[in-house]
């Protein structure tokens, strides 16, 4: 019984520092939202995405409207987003987008997360060509046609849609654009009264690299030393 009381605990923990880590992301990218475009999210598109994306995450609404405020104060932290490069154990690629007020810390912690995980930090362009910087948004299938949306968003940059998972498990539809084309997917979606449950830019690899199961586990287990870092966003890599 105290085994299987401990394992629940543990369990516990883990979502609850996933979660922390989630508004902790999100908050960020409010803050860069309202600094661009201001505070209102009926003015300001990019806003709108972050409050889409706080509610997939299951933020609560008076975290996403303090979050705002905060954002809107003068004393709030300017965050530069800066995307490093670099390589993980078996020459899996790995980029590593962050939000930071100090890149002098940042890039000492994430060179020193590589070096410990037995990988190394390269150069700008050393690892993102390996990837496209797409728009995804992931939306509910009730009551949609897949075969008719997907032509109809043709026009406004679709490139790929097919089936997914979203936060909690749930089957969704998955739209993929052009980085060029988020704007415009965005919009199209709004028009036609749909309100996506996550909107996120990624960057999809065009190849993977499958590495045998104890190689593979130590870049996942640097990806996770990665994405617990404090300034760390978001982690993205080939391995399949």
């Amino acid at each position: 019984m105290g085994r299987i009381f401990e394992v629940r605990k543990a369990t516990m923990f883990a979502r609850w520092d996933r979660m922390a880590k989630q508004f902790s992301r999100i908050g960020k990218e409010i803050a860069i939202a309202v600094k661009a475009g201001g505070p209102d999210p009926a003015t300001n598109p990019a806003l709108r995405r972050c409050i889409q994306n706080a509610r997939s995450v299951n933020m609560p609404k008076d975290r996403i409207e303090a979050a705002i405020k905060r954002a809107s104060g003068k004393e709030m932290a300017n965050y530069e987003e800066v995307l490093y490069e670099g390589y993980g154990p078996g020459g899996v690629a790995i980029l590593v987008e962050t939000a930071t007020d100090n890149p002098t810390r940042t890039v000492a912690n994430v060179r020193s997360h590589f070096n410990k995980g037995n990988g190394s930090l390269g150069n700008s362009g050393s690892v993102s060509f390996q990837f496209k910087k797409m728009g995804v948004f992931k939306l509910k299938p009730e009551g949609l046609n897949a075969d008719d949306l997907e032509l109809e968003l043709i026009d406004f940059g679709l490139e790929e849609m097919g089936e997914g998972t979203g936060e909690n498990e749930e089957n969704v539809l998955v739209l993929r654009t052009g980085f060029s084309d988020f704007g415009n997917m965005q919009k199209a979606l709004e028009e036609k009264g749909l309100h996506p449950i996550s909107a996120e830019v990624e960057w999809i690899p065009s190849t993977t690299v499958q590495l045998p199961e104890e190689q593979a586990q130590d870049v996942l287990k640097l990806v996770d030393k990665l994405e617990q870092d404090e300034d760390v966003q978001k982690v993205f890599h080939n391995l399949s």
